[in-house]
């Protein structure tokens, strides 16, 4: 069977990608949060997954308002960098686990998931930002993916137990997965932050260091927040975190963290890495 090595999370903050793609990656600003990286980069490259499940919100550019699916899954063979208002950006095409995907579309129904199914979709910064942050910018990306759409934009978002339980099916989908495919999950955005209303700018340090301290060895606690609470704690936009939990999920109950990293604000945002292990694994 297929094999989870490990799950990531990571934030997405589309100014990542800008100062990526304006050469500011060695600058007084934004060295110490690339440089937070480098340790996942390095368990990556030693690790070679072939896959890379991906959780993120598309923003306003693949789906907008009028239809915003709960859950959506991607199964075609290619996704093009979307163009979010000044062009594609000059990263690679990402290539799809198609097989691997449509596999997990089927346990999703035996489930009691009601995907939307996508064979065609471009993707924007909510998965380009964590695959540069992970593989930085090769010529063609090492891995396949399979990109998980959330909605965490339009309210009613899903809820935390919801999240969980998708991972639970999500590990389900590699294990009774037949080849010897090596699977990293990575579970994307938050940290604390709001960009509306009468808390824009919020961030809570304090809840982000203790989320990254705690989601390893103590999911429960974020898996028993209610929406209201991520809102209430993270921010408007912070309740990304949810996402996270889709990568926990999958995971053994027993986990090792390797690594962490938090730097804010990056923009308006607080934003943080871990590297998870499962305890057992070799």
């Amino acid at each position: 069977m297929a094999e989870l090595i490990g799950g990531l999370g990571t934030s997405h903050v589309p100014s990542i990608g800008v100062a990526l793609d304006r050469g500011l990656r060695d600058t007084p600003d934004w060295k110490p949060f690339f440089d937070g990286y480098i340790p996942a980069q390095k368990w990556m490259a030693d690790h070679k997954p072939d896959i890379a499940v991906v959780i993120f919100n598309d923003h306003g550019n693949a789906f907008f308002l009028d239809r915003v699916p709960t859950l959506a899954v991607g199964v075609a063979d290619r996704y093009k960098p979307i163009d979010e208002g000044w062009g594609p950006r000059a990263v690679p095409d990402f290539e799809g686990a198609s097989a691997f995907s449509w596999h997990f579309v089927d346990q999703l129904v035996e489930n009691h998931f009601d995907p939307l199914v996508c064979r065609e979709i471009d993707v924007d910064h909510g998965l380009q930002v964590p695959m540069e942050l992970f593989f930085g910018r090769p010529d063609a990306w090492p891995v396949k993916i399979v990109p998980i759409f959330v909605n965490t934009i339009q309210y009613p978002i899903p809820t935390p137990q919801r999240m969980w339980d998708l991972g639970r099916v999500l590990r389900r989908s590699i294990e009774s997965w037949l080849t010897d495919d090596r699977i990293v999950i990575l579970g994307t955005g938050g940290l604390s932050h709001q960009l509306q209303g009468t808390r824009a700018g919020f961030l809570n340090r304090e809840a982000d260091r203790a989320w990254l301290d705690e989601i390893g060895p103590n999911p429960e606690k974020y898996r028993s927040m209610s929406r209201e609470d991520y809102v209430e704690t993270f921010g408007s936009e912070g309740a990304e975190l949810i996402m996270w939990l889709v990568m926990r999920g999958a995971m053994d109950a027993r986990v090792k963290t390797l690594h962490k990293h938090y730097f804010a604000p990056a923009s308006m945002t607080g934003a943080g890495m871990i590297v998870l292990e499962n305890e057992d694994a070799a």
